[in-house]
């Protein structure tokens, strides 16, 4: 604006101000661009105030009148007439004191915009009720906007210069001010009553007018004078209790007429229309309150009767594989703090109880003397953790809950016993016959790399690793012994690198060894071979080198008094290996071997596979017709245990190659054997088995076991005591049982006994003043 004599006016097209704080919403509604030329806008006559209120108020009731009538005029009010209006302020504003009416037409302002909401605004209200009154609150909110809006352009002199110079509040605070004082304060109460009234007919599914609602709850944030305080204490919190009630009463209805998955449904819906509310009407903010409520109400208050739903809670969800309520039951109690905790409770409270239901079945079949169930009880729980672990990844999105609920159901009754076995001999005997099978190509690779990763994922769930270890070893060393024409080489190595994988190397470092000493022994055959330039006593000798600590323990044999055939062959091998080393000491474990005997029987000759003893038993009788147990105890130099079990083999057994007087099951050193020349099998080949020692397996491997665990745990001990020096007896107790309980569950009598031990050896002592304490001694 230029005030000289050249005198070119350009009036904005609206206050910025206004535009700001939203008052200016359509540009439709704003006064045109005025170019004014050869025109002074100031005048050398003094304008009185009361001659330019004439004006302004003509220009306030004509701005009334079309607003009352709701004019679709895009200017309004006429620009000759806004220009007059303009021009009056603005001269009122640049006379000289005390003709300078600035402040006096501020106060103006605050009177005109307070009389127009007191007396045209808030009366329109306050004739309506209920749904009307929104749209009357609605209608004359829009028209106060409109209406400031024009008064800003009228006093835009004041808005640039008078209010920044004087610090005074803006117009469009001052409007603000006059409609929450005059007009919201009187209607918000009746207001706010209807807004939730009509909230509640929309969630019982009646249509509303959802934009008459947005434009009311504009007014009740406006009036906060740019916070949401007002909106939240006169509106929100009043919704949020309605809210909370509303929901109450329809979740004890809910959880009495509905399934678990019908409940889910109705709470997903209203979760989903509540956001959808605070979309189209309700303040942000409101969201996060509104979600919280329908979740507290709807899904934490009923969480423990829904999921214990008789019928459709989340067990039988999970017993009739219904993927889409488990995974809709996820998403609704993954965003609630806590929300998961039970429903992982729940699932491992089932996946427990089919389990424990699997491993009572095995039990009763056990109990009746079939111990089929036992032999298939691994396959089955690895085909239930195969079922579950497809839960865990899909429906409840691989969440470390339902991981560590679905280890505590295994743990439970992976460690169960069935019919004299715990889990880690039952996990063994399954691993044994797996590779068996392998051998026998009866699995394809994949078939048999998916069952070595199930079979690991079930070791993780036994608490004593070590006694699976022991038993694999041992199993381990029986498939590569005797049955190593059948030994898939690569299946042995996978499952060996994969347990390597989860326990350490230490935990394989004899499998390794067992598989490593079958390779040496190649190469020790072939050498011993090439050696050979004929035949030791005319017999045929393959000899395995066992490296003494990776094997099992086995009783040695080297007094039996063998035939002179294999003693040649026996001295021939010690000569050979002595020429290749000097350092190591052979000893002879002839109870694991194995001959192919022909037995020449009058029906016809039988090739017979027999253990070492069996053979050296028979070859007795090449010389001889008839012999006493005695008598065979004492020429062969045997046990009395080990030649009543061949003995029982050989006459007593499936094939009666020995004929026995008097013909009882039992052996008395009194018995009377001869040569059954009258045998004959419809097979040209037979493999006579021998019954296993009277001491069972299992208790040697327990044993063996024991006796590794107190080396343990004093290694474990002095480890701790040493890095730590000085220890009270409680964290070392702890702090060792942590420590161990990866390997196995160690017994707390056990290492508080180890300790005493440990101090008897001066690895340890008491502290002189507590003897709690315990030091370490360097």
């Amino acid at each position: 604006m230029d005030h000289g004599d050249g005198s070119v006016v350009l009036l904005e097209r609206h206050s910025v101000q206004a535009a700001r704080e939203g008052l200016i919403t359509d540009a439709k509604d704003s006064p045109p661009s005025l170019l004014l030329s050869s025109q002074k806008m100031y005048r050398e006559t003094i304008i009185d105030f009361e001659q330019g209120c004439k004006c302004l108020e003509a220009g306030v009731s004509e701005l009334k009148r079309i607003l009352e009538e709701e004019t679709t005029s895009e200017t309004l009010i006429d620009p000759k007439q806004y220009l007059e209006l303009y021009t009056t302020i603005y001269n009122m504003c640049i006379q000289k004191h005390p003709h300078d009416y600035s402040q006096r037409l501020y106060n103006k302002y605050r009177d005109i915009v307070e009389h127009y909401a007191k007396k045209t605004v808030l009366p329109s209200i306050q004739q309506k009720h209920d749904e009307y009154l929104l749209r009357e609150l609605s209608r004359r909110w829009g028209h106060y906007k409109v209406f400031v809006k024009w008064l800003s352009h009228f006093f835009n002199y004041l808005e640039r210069f008078f209010i920044s110079q004087r610090n005074q509040p803006p117009l469009l605070e001052v409007a603000m001010k006059s409609f929450r004082d005059r007009v919201y304060l009187e209607v918000q109460v009746s207001a706010k009553d209807v807004v939730i009234a009509l909230i509640h007919k929309e969630r019982e599914g009646e249509q509303i007018d959802r934009e008459l609602l947005k434009n009311v709850l504009d007014v009740f944030v406006q009036s906060g004078m740019g916070t949401i305080e007002r909106y939240k204490e006169d509106l929100e919190m009043f919704l949020l209790e309605e809210t909370e009630s509303y929901y109450a009463r329809k979740a004890s209805s809910w959880i009495q007429e509905c399934s678990c998955p019908e409940y889910m449904i109705k709470s997903e819906e209203s979760l989903k229309k509540e956001k959808e509310r605070v979309t189209h009407y309700l303040h942000s903010s409101t969201e996060s309150k509104l979600v919280e409520i329908v979740q507290d109400i709807l899904l934490v208050s009923v969480e423990k009767h829904l999921l214990e739903k008789e019928h459709s809670g989340c067990s039988a969800l999970l017993r009739d594989d219904k993927i889409d309520d488990l995974s809709r039951m996820y998403m609704l109690y993954h965003p609630i703090p806590k929300g998961l905790e039970p429903v992982a409770d729940a699932f491992r409270v089932h996946v427990t109880r089919e389990g424990n239901a699997l491993i009572k079945q095995a039990q009763d079949a056990a109990a009746n003397g079939s111990f089929v169930e036992a032999q298939l009880l691994v396959g089955k729980i690895i085909d239930l953790h195969e079922k579950y672990m497809v839960y865990v990844m899909g429906c409840f999105k691989n969440h470390a809950f339902f991981h560590k609920a679905l280890k505590e159901a295994f743990e439970v009754f992976c460690n169960k016993k069935v019919g004299g076995s715990y889990g880690p001999e039952l996990l063994a005997n399954f691993c044994d016959s797996l590779f068996k099978k392998s051998g026998n190509d009866k699995l394809s690779d994949e078939a048999m790399e998916a069952t070595i990763d199930n079979v690991i994922k079930l070791l993780d769930y036994i608490s004593d690793k070590d006694i699976f270890a022991e038993f694999y070893r041992k199993k381990l060393a029986r498939r590569l012994l005797f049955d190593h024409h059948k030994v898939n080489k690569e299946h042995e190595t996978s499952m060996i690198t994969k347990l390597k994988r989860q326990q350490g190397g230490q935990y394989t470092s004899k499998m390794e060894g067992m598989v490593t000493d079958m390779q040496l022994a190649k190469e020790f055959q072939k050498g011993f071979k090439g050696s050979l330039t004929k035949k030791p006593g005319g017999i045929d000798l393959a000899v395995t080198v066992l490296t003494t600590i990776h094997w099992p323990s086995y009783k040695k044999s080297t007094d039996l008094n063998l035939p002179r055939e294999m003693v040649q062959c026996v001295e021939a091998f010690n000569s050979y290996y002595q020429s290749i080393t000097t350092a190591r000491k052979l000893s002879w474990i002839y109870s694991l071997g194995t001959c192919h005997v022909i037995g020449s029987f009058d029906p016809k000759p039988i090739e017979l596979v027999l253990s070492t003893y069996q053979a050296v038993v028979l070859c007795l009788f090449n010389d001889t017709e008839r012999l006493t147990c005695q008598e065979i105890i004492e020429q062969l130099n045997l046990s009395h245990e080990d030649l009543v079990r061949v003995l029982i083999s050989l006459s007593c057994a499936k094939y009666r190659i020995l004929n026995k007087e008097p013909a009882s099951k039992s052996i008395a050193t009194t018995d009377v054997f001869e040569f059954n020349s009258k045998f004959t099998d419809t097979m040209r080949r037979i493999k006579v088995s021998i019954p296993p020692p009277s001491m069972e397996e299992r208790e040697k491997v327990v044993e063996d076991v024991d006796r590794d665990r107190r080396y343990a745990i004093d290694a474990c001990i002095v480890r701790i005591m040493k890095s730590r020096k000085v220890l009270p007896h409680q964290q070392l107790v702890a702090q060792c049982a942590e420590q161990l309980s990866r390997m196995f569950k160690p017994d707390i009598k056990m290492i508080k006994k180890r300790i005493e031990d440990l101090m008897a050896r001066d690895y340890l002592e008491r502290d002189a003043e507590d003897h709690h304490i315990f030091k370490y001694v360097a």
